[in-house]
Formats: C-alpha cells, sequence, structure tokens
C-alpha cells in the first residue's frame, strides 16, 4: 500500500515542477526535499520507487536533480527539527508521508508545495480546507482510514463472532489517533463489542 502511494504521489510531487520542465532539460536542477518517518533501511524498497520513477521521467540524480534527505528513525517528535532543516535547504518540493511528518511540514512553510504520499484524513488534521478545494501549499493521497477503522472492526467480528472486547494501541502524540477512535466507535456499538484505548507514548530518543 505504501509503495502504491509513493509512486502514485509521485505524479504530484512532479506537478509543481511542471512549468520547470524545460529549465530543466535545459540544465536546471530540480531539488526536493525528503521527510521521512523511519529509516534509509526501512523503506530503501520505497526510496528505490521513487528514484526509478523520477528516472523514467527524466529527473536523475546527479544530473538535473538533487534529493535532500531527513529521517526521523521513528521518533516523530522530531518531525519539526527535521521539516524546518529541509524548509532551510530551499527545495522545490517536500514529500511527505503521514499525518505527523505532513503537520510538521506544513507548520515549517507556507510557500514551498508539500505532498504527501499518504496521510489519514487531511481535513479534519487541518492539512487542507477540504478534498474538493484543498487550498493552502499542501496535496497528496488519503487513505480515507476514518471509514476503513470502523469496517476493520467489522471484518474482526465477523472472522471471530464471539469476539466481545478489543484493545486499541493510540499514539496520543498523533492527532489521526483521536479521528479514528472516534470513527470507530460507531461501528463497536453496532457489533455490541467493547471498545478500549490502551495509550502509548512514542519512545523518546533517551529512552534504552
Amino acid at each position: 500500500m505504501r509503495r502504491i502511494g509513493l509512486v502514485l504521489a509521485l505524479s504530484l510531487t512532479l506537478a509543481p515542477l511542471a512549468a520547470g520542465a524545460q529549465e530543466s532539460k535545459a540544465g536546471r536542477t530540480v531539488t526536493i526535499g525528503y521527510l521521512g518517518n523511519s529509516s534509509p533501511s526501512l523503506e530503501s524498497n520505497l526510496v528505490e520507487a521513487f528514484r526509478e520513477g523520477l528516472r523514467q521521467l527524466g529527473y536523475v540524480e546527479g544530473h538535473n536533480l538533487i534529493i535532500k534527505y531527513q529521517w526521523a528513525e521513528g521518533q516523530q517528535e522530531r518531525s519539526a527539527v527535521l521539516a524546518a532543516e529541509l524548509v532551510r535547504l530551499k527545495p522545490d518540493v517536500i514529500l511527505t508521508s503521514g499525518t505527523l511528518g505532513t503537520l510538521a511540514a506544513k507548520q515549517a512553510t507556507q510557500s514551498i508545495p508539500i505532498v504527501t504520499a499518504i496521510v489519514g484524513d487531511p481535513v479534519a488534521a487541518g492539512l487542507v480546507s477540504s478534498l474538493a478545494k484543498p487550498g493552502g501549499n499542501v496535496t497528496g493521497l488519503s487513505t480515507l482510514a476514518p471509514e476503513l477503522s470502523g469496517k476493520r472492526l467489522e471484518l474482526f467480528k465477523q472472522a471471530v463472532p464471539k469476539l466481545s472486547r478489543v484493545v486499541a494501541l493510540l499514539n496520543p502524540a498523533n492527532p489521526f489517533t483521536t479521528i479514528a477512535w472516534k470513527a470507530t466507535q460507531p461501528a463497536a456499538d453496532r457489533r455490541a463489542t467493547a471498545f478500549a484505548p490502551l495509550v502509548v507514548w512514542p519512545m523518546c530518543p533517551s529512552t534504552p
């Protein structure tokens, strides 16, 4: 799913650069800021798919393309600092993934185009005004996960008819967890299933 999202986001990433395509062929170098949630080793397949798509469209690293990477290494609290660093580098466009990374990028700049490869509910998270007319400088793909959250619970109940209690791990640092939680509650009520949250805070860098 993430590979598909990243490849689809590729065309959106390049859309802000379309006007400068002829410039690029004439020698202008395009710079993309890449804000990754995890690490280069864990996202190597996604990064390679992204690079290959760019090559097919005529953007080649070392020739007319520079990709500046910033990796959160699973520590989402670093997103704001990393996004600010990318903005300081003045890329033509910033590619993000997930609600927290995209929010961090939006807070860091209102002028550089931001493309998210995947995000839960961009409207509820305050990333865009609406799906039809997002406005601002953020675009990309949504998983429509609030609707899917309830459907997943219904599928669990169908697979395990005697299921009576479900515990969900929630990350309070991510605003999308509240959105998904509220969307899942009606499904739990319809299925007479006790639905309890278990709050799990992200690990701090100093935690062993």
